[in-house]
């Protein structure tokens, strides 16, 4: 009789969400774990390095067009897709499909503090998180804070303002998304683990300071006005509520480091 626990080396892992920022770092990843790999994609492309994208769509329910043909064979799922509009039911529609196929291990990435920063995204995630853990399919649910990616994205959007808001009590705690991708993995290749510590950057650094390191970065300059962060969201902020809690693990790449890596090149 098979083990229901046992997971097969041999077996595919899916990913979905395997084409944005997160899935970049993690399909070469398991692929240098010697795994076979599939991506859910609405947009399938050819294979390539080892890599099959296979078409299915989450969000036409958990019947939707190949998601089945995706999940055959399959026991490890990375479920990276996701947003604050669909990823409930994305989400659900998932792990539906997943129970019915067998899966033996189903790892989430979420964020921190989704139950507790009154913003949609996070509301979600967390809503999301849920519904992984009373699948009743075994899983891993791993925190990340934002990525350096995100934070270079807001910083740079900011800055193209004539006079940038400056909300202090915002503060991030940005996290390497190839950091976040090695955890992942690490956490899809061991056994079902629930929910696992928090990851986040190995520094807080308020968004101000996030946009001056930026425009320091390009060469630029602009007038900075302090600004207050209104009600349950700024109350949030200023508590620290969206930072990492004691027993959080911390990666080691730096903001600093990332910003010139992805700016001046160095």
């Amino acid at each position: 009789m098979t083990n229901p626990t046992k997971i097969d080396p041999t077996a595919p892992v899916l990913v979905t969400g395997g084409t944005g920022t997160l899935g970049a770092h993690v399909l070469p990843l398991l692929r240098a774990a010697g795994r076979e790999v599939r991506v859910l994609t609405r947009n399938p492309r050819p294979a390539a390095d080892g890599v099959h994208y296979v078409a299915g769509d989450l969000l036409q329910g958990e019947n939707g067009e190949g998601v089945d043909a995706a999940l055959d064979g399959v026991q490890v799922v990375l479920h990276l897709a996701g947003d604050a509009k669909h990823d409930e039911q994305t989400t659900r529609n998932l792990v539906a499909a997943a129970k019915r196929a067998g899966v033996r291990h189903l790892v989430y990435i979420s964020v921190i503090a989704a139950d507790e920063v009154p913003l949609g995204y996070f509301r979600a995630k967390h809503a999301a998180e849920r519904i992984v853990a009373g699948s009743g399919v075994p899983f891993t649910t791993l925190r990340a804070a934002q990525f350096h990616d995100l934070a270079l994205k807001t910083a740079a959007a900011m800055a193209k303002l004539p006079v940038v808001p400056a909300p202090g009590a915002v503060r991030w705690e940005p996290v390497d998304a190839r950091e976040v991708a090695a955890r992942l993995v690490e956490l899809a290749l061991a056994a079902p683990a629930g929910r696992v510590p928090d990851l986040a950057g190995p520094a807080v650094r308020t968004l101000p300071d996030l946009v001056r390191d930026y425009l320091g970065a390009v060469g630029k300059r602009r007038p900075m006005l302090p600004v207050r962060v209104p009600g349950g969201m700024g109350r949030a902020y200023r508590a620290g509520a969206n930072l990492a809690r004691a027993g959080a693990d911390h990666g080691t790449r730096t903001w600093e480091a990332f910003l010139a890596e992805r700016v001046t090149g160095r």
